[in-house]
């Protein structure tokens, strides 16, 4: 297979037709032949020899050259050589120098040939993925149409125009199935540079998809006018997604919904019949929590943004449906606000009430030895625990009815004469559990948390020290996609992460481990930062 006159330009022009078809760049086609012909040469003249071969971008020429470097001291005789052998072809060699020798035209036999097929086909197929992998990386997050090529195992692989894509079973819509050929519109989820080639990931199940194919049929979502700030779905059964407009003329749900529910029931259509229900967003996490149990009626949200949970009050009629069938309804609006949500019915939450009233109403005549009436009072105005009554400002107990001064001032000596003395009792427990006295030193613990962080084997300073602030204030660990709860050391004492982390914070610049300095100066570039942020969004 010598390469004659004849056919140096087919070179070129197969080179150019290979490019078209593939849809790449034609230049690596041609470093592909120069490559393979290479190695097709080195079979000839010999593995060990640095061999390049270069064609012509206009004519076609092949030239083929034996490359050998000038240094000090040869270990390899068949690519390098000695300043004084380098003299016979250069006139002032020096190391570094390259000797190049045109090698003379050869016969490429069948092996050899078939041997530069291959290296030019793989050359070629590497620069398809490659082109194909920077095509796709960046659409991700669009819905992209395709035709389904085959099912396999349930996964469906589709066609998408300058290459295939991969559906995967857990990623389709409940009761769905494609047959070959089937037009197919999916959300391009994620895309993968492997071995293989580019791995392309789409997803019917995913909420954006819904999201962008109300992008589609919404123009003011499209335009920026209407936002969707959160969706929510039971892939094939239900759906939730909240909307928000920034034009007060236009009215975000009505919008979405569209004439007759031409909007919204194309994307119904589009997901198997998916029921949707569009929900106004609001900034106020109680209201659009209420807003997204609908059809439910809440009559009362307490939120408790520590711990991102939300209690929810419905009648007693409406709890079956706030929950929803399979707890669909009730699920879909936690996964829309990120709350965690406790539903129970007024029945429930009256009970737990009265429960709560009677537990304080028993504590204050137990603490305080006065009887049921005044404990009741002092529960009906708010009053919860014994250090409220302790060391609450005497006024807030003369406003209630038929306290004078002589009765407030004797309710807040008796509470605090029990809390000395359950003070004491705490602090001879702590020290028979082994506490130290530089613990019992630090100011910010008072006597039952000296007891509670002894049971826990705190018994140092140091060892406050080393806690993490959710080991004394708890939270939550997701495991397995579910919020599981971490209780704290000092979480029964009402304890917040951010006291926590003070506390510790503080421990360790007692005990020299930080410094002060450091802080102020972290400090100050975290302001820093901020402020070139809103610098920077302000100029955008």
């Amino acid at each position: 297979m010598s390469i004659t006159s004849a056919n140096r330009l087919e070179l070129l022009q197969i080179a150019d037709a290979v490019a078209r078809e593939k849809l790449i760049d034609p230049d690596l086609v041609i470093e592909a032949m120069e490559e393979s012909m290479a190695r097709a040469a080195k079979s000839r003249y010999g593995a060990e020899l640095e061999i390049h071969a270069h064609i012509d971008r206009k004519t076609g020429e092949l030239t083929m050259t034996r490359v050998r470097h000038v240094v000090d001291e040869v270990e390899n005789h068949f690519t390098e050589m000695t300043v004084e052998d380098a003299r016979a072809y250069l006139d002032d060699p020096k190391v570094g120098d390259e000797i190049v020798e045109e090698l003379p035209p050869m016969d490429f036999g069948r092996i050899a040939a078939q041997s530069a097929k291959q290296v030019i086909l793989q050359k070629v197929r590497e620069a398809e993925r490659a082109r194909q992998y920077a095509e796709f990386k960046d659409r991700v997050g669009e819905v992209i149409n395709g035709i389904v090529k085959r099912v396999e195992y349930g996964n469906v692989i589709v066609d998408v125009g300058r290459g295939e894509a991969i559906l995967r079973r857990d990623q389709l819509i409940n009761r769905e199935s494609f047959r070959t050929g089937d037009r197919v519109r999916a959300y391009i989820r994620e895309v993968r540079e492997e071995t293989r080639g580019p791995q392309i990931f789409l997803s019917r199940t995913a909420p954006e998809f819904m999201a962008e194919l109300f992008k589609m049929e919404v123009p003011e979502i499209y335009d920026g006018i209407i936002e969707i700030k959160a969706v929510a779905r039971d892939p094939g059964s239900r759906a939730k997604i909240g909307v928000i407009s920034y034009d007060n003329s236009i009215d975000p749900v009505g919008a979405c919904v569209g004439m007759r529910g031409s909007r919204v029931q194309a994307v119904v259509n589009e997901l198997q019949g998916e029921k949707i229900d569009i929900i106004p967003w609001s900034e106020d996490a109680p209201t659009f929590l209420v807003n997204a149990l609908q059809p439910a009626e809440v009559t009362k949200v307490v939120l408790d943004e520590d711990a991102n949970r939300v209690e929810v009050v419905v009648p007693d009629d409406q709890l079956s449906l706030a929950i929803g069938r399979r707890g669909q309804n009730v699920r879909l609006a936690s996964q829309l606000t990120g709350f965690d949500i406790d539903i129970m019915t007024e029945a429930e939450e009256s009970e737990r009430r009265q429960v709560e009233f009677s537990e304080r109403t028993k504590l204050f005549m137990d603490t305080l030895n006065v009887d049921e009436m005044v404990a009741q009072l002092l529960v009906s105005e708010g009053f919860s625990t014994l250090e409220e009554v302790a060391y609450v400002e005497p006024d807030e107990l003369l406003a209630i009815d038929g306290f004078d001064e002589a009765t407030a001032d004797e309710l807040q000596a008796r509470a605090r004469e029990y809390i000395e003395e359950q003070n004491a009792k705490a602090l001879e427990k702590a020290r028979e559990l082994g506490v130290e006295d530089s613990l019992f030193a630090f100011e910010g613990l008072t006597p039952e948390m000296f007891v509670a962080l002894a049971e826990d084997g705190v018994k140092t300073l140091e060892d406050f020290a080393t806690l993490a602030d959710w080991e004394l204030a708890g939270g939550y660990t997701t495991v397995n996609g579910e919020r599981v709860k971490d209780d704290g050391i000092l979480e029964p004492f009402d304890m917040t992460l951010e006291e926590a982390q003070n506390l510790i914070m503080t421990a360790r610049i007692q005990l020299g481990w930080v410094d002060p300095a450091d802080l102020e100066s972290d400090e100050e570039e975290g302001a820093g930062d901020t402020d070139n942020e809103t610098t920077e969004e302000t100029e955008a």
